[in-house]
């Protein structure tokens, strides 16, 4: 190699170096005397560009010492030849003075050499031993990754026939619980177990062509039967025990017939005749046993019911009246709660409520209306529909099968209820169930179950046609009414018009949260056919004073009845407020007529006219006189009177003392307009001494309006 050759000469140099210096060896006799001569025989050099380099030069401090100090350059340059020398010949001392440090170096950089060539073999033959292994791993890597794919084949290839051959075969496990087992949640897996394969062997193609299927196919259709008479035998077990009395329906369904819920829908699917066998077993059971707990129901109910009114119980018929074949009644006159809502109203209150024991009910001797036992019955509908409707949902997974089980407590409801609608004569009741069926559909609603909408809708379009009848029956008790027997000598509030009243006040109160228009209008026709024969019936008193006495006792009731009902009133209650603010008009003057006749003629005729137009008609101090003094002696008398006469012709006394103000009031302004009228009379002043003062009057006004 270049590089031993190299350092081998390098180590005799070195050597000889030390061989002399151990003889002495003068250094600088070897190297001989260094100086610098000057070359006469060089050739001219060129000055060109020198002032440039001294210019650059200029900065350098050395040069700028040098050329401070003045010498000459030749000198100077000798200086530095022999200080240059001096380092020379120093380095080589250094360099001999370390030989045998080189010639050490020297040996371990060979030995080194050696080393590295040793290593360098033995890596050359590890690289072809890895090329070796690389072609080595490479093979077995083909061959790992063939392997693999083999693997995986034979993997899915035996996935397919595991599945194949769980799907097909039927464990004799399965068999002993199909054909000896009881029908319990282990039959229950079981049964799902036989379906899947059932469903299996009938479904997939491949299957059909395998010889396997030949043999396990007479044995699953064996099993197939098994189960379905197994299970059949079951469910009518459950289904007789429906029949049973006293059996709580709801929970037998829940807790025991829904935990076997699947074995309907394994009927459905590997047995259907059997199937709609035990589908119209159980319509047959349900209907049968519900069709008889409401009949039960409804003749329990029955004996509950609390008669409110008959065909003769209407507004207009007169109270001694009855029937030919009517039953002894307490009289009518005396039964208000007839046209009255009264308690009543509470139904709608409770309408949530579960409905009535009858056994508790009767044990302690209590009678209901009939819209609480209406309520009631089709409070308990409400309530077995959604349970039952909910569990044919469940269980057989259909709902169409609720409306064949309810065909029977359908028809055993329409046949109670129908005759009662036909004999049905208490509007008030009606509209109740009217209002109780529309509170039902709405919690069918919110219950989300529809399976009542049909008959609801069927019960409500019954009842209105019924109410629209019992209405009109009053309407025409009104228009037919015969005054004659009606008029009683009383100028209090008739019977009539209080049934009115009360019966109008029950109906708005039942319309004030549903706005009904056609109520609205069948009010207007009532209310439009009791004016009538109220102005009739006040045209039998001899005297216009009674006439008017009585109207406005009757409208005045009228409106406190209808008050009652709502605040907020309405057009009934407004149409009569008007008629009482125009009767009490009429009364007002009526009364005063009646005591102060001849100052209230005057006043109209001849206070009003104009004198001066007219001198010869001019009012005189011997016309007013008389009026004057005659007010004068007896018009606190007369006030009296008119109190007294208030108070027995009026039957509320805050109407009369109303009416008693309003007289007093309007007799003040008549009695203020003929003071006026004297002071334009020539010498009327001559009258004062007998005119009342005005404060005298206003305070015997304020005076009785203490009693209000």
């Amino acid at each position: 190699m270049s590089d031993g050759i190299s350092i081998d000469a390098l180590g005799q140099a070195v050597g000889d170096f030390s061989n002399h210096e151990k003889l002495g060896f003068d250094l600088g006799a070897y190297v001989g005397d260094l100086a610098f001569e000057e070359d006469s025989g060089s050739e001219d050099i060129s000055l060109e560009g020198l002032q440039q380099e001294l210019e650059e030069c200029e900065s350098d401090e050395v040069v700028a010492n040098i050329l401070s100090s003045g010498a000459k350059l030749r000198e100077y340059a000798k200086g530095v030849e022999n200080n240059l020398r001096k380092v020379e010949l120093d380095s080589i001392e250094d360099y001999i003075k370390e030989s045998d440090n080189l010639v050490s170096l020297h040996d371990q950089i060979h030995d080194c050499d050696s080393i590295l060539s040793q290593m360098e073999t033995l890596l050359s033959g590890f690289q072809e031993e890895i090329g070796s292994i690389s072609s080595d791993i490479k093979i077995l890597q083909e061959k790992s990754m063939d392997m693999g794919l083999r693997l995986k084949n034979r993997r899915v290839a035996e996935s397919k026939l595991a599945k194949f051959v769980e799907d097909i075969i039927v464990p004799p496990k399965m068999i002993d619980v199909i054909v000896d087992g009881e029908v319990n949640e282990e039959y229950i897996r079981t049964l799902e177990i036989l379906s899947k394969k059932l469903k299996f062997v009938a479904a997939d193609p491949a299957v059909k062509s395998s010889k396997a299927l030949k043999d396990v196919e007479p044995e699953l259709e064996k099993l197939r039967q098994k189960a379905i008479s197994k299970v059949y035998d079951f469910i009518v077990q459950k289904l007789i025990a429906l029949r049973k009395p006293k059996t709580n329906i709801q929970i037998l369904q829940q807790s025991v017939l829904l935990k076997y819920k699947y074995i309907i829908s394994f009927l459905k699917e590997h047995g259907k005749e059997v199937f709609m066998d035990v589908r119209a077993a159980y319509i047959d059971t349900m209907n049968k046993v519900l069709s008889a707990h409401f009949r039960a129901y409804i003749q329990a109910l029955e004996k509950l019911q609390l008669d409110i009114a008959t065909a003769y119980d209407l507004i207009g018929v007169e109270t001694r009246s009855a029937g030919l074949f009517s039953r002894a009644r307490e009289p009518l006159k005396n039964r208000s709660a007839v046209f009255a809502l009264g308690e009543r109203i509470k139904i709608i209150k409770e309408i949530d409520q579960p409905a009535l024991i009858p056994h508790i009910a009767e044990a302690s001797a209590l009678k209901y209306p009939y819209e609480v036992l209406f309520r009631s019955l089709h409070k308990l509908l409400m309530d077995t529909a959604t349970s039952e409707y909910i569990f044919c949902d469940d269980f057989f997974g259909e709902e169409s099968i609720f409306y064949e089980i309810f065909a029977g407590p359908f028809s055993v409801i329409d046949e109670h209820f129908n005759p009662v609608l036909t004999n049905c004569f208490d509007a008030i009741g009606l509209m109740l169930m009217i209002r109780i069926i529309h509170h039902h559909q709405l919690i069918m609603s919110r219950r989300r179950i529809p399976c009542l909408d049909s008959y609801l809708d069927k019960v409500n379009i019954s009842l209105w046609p019924r109410f629209k009848m019992v209405f009109d029956s009053h309407i025409s008790s009104l228009r037919d009414a015969n005054i004659k027997t009606l008029w009683e000598d009383d100028v209090h509030p008739h019977y009539v018009m209080r049934r009115y009243a009360e019966f109008t006040a029950s109906f708005i109160h039942l319309n004030v949260e549903y706005g009904d228009g056609q109520l609205d209008i069948n009010l207007e026709r009532l209310r439009m056919a009791v004016d009538v024969l109220i102005l009739k019936l006040a045209k039998l008193f001899p005297k216009p004073k009674q006439q008017i006495v009585f109207l406005i006792n009757n409208y005045d009731m009228t409106i406190a009845v209808l008050k009652e009902a709502g605040p907020e009133g309405g057009k009934i209650q407004m149409h009569f407020e008007e008629l009482l603010k125009s009767n009490t008009s009429l009364f007002v003057e009526e009364l005063l007529v009646e005591h102060f006749s001849d100052l209230i003629k005057f006043v109209k005729s001849r206070a009003s006219e104009d004198s001066s137009s007219n001198p010869e008609r001019s009012i005189t101090v011997a016309e007013v006189d008389p009026l004057v003094k005659d007010f004068g002696s007896r018009w606190k008398t007369a006030i009296e009177l008119m109190h007294k006469d208030i108070i027995t012709s009026f039957s509320n006394f805050l109407c009369g003392m109303e009416i008693l103000r309003a007289a007093l009031t309007q007799l003040l302004l008549y009695y203020t307009r003929l003071t006026d009228c004297i002071k334009k009379i020539p010498g009327g002043s001559g009258l004062n001494k007998d005119l009342v003062s005005i404060q005298s009057i206003m305070f015997e006004i304020r005076k009785y309006s203490k009693t209000f």
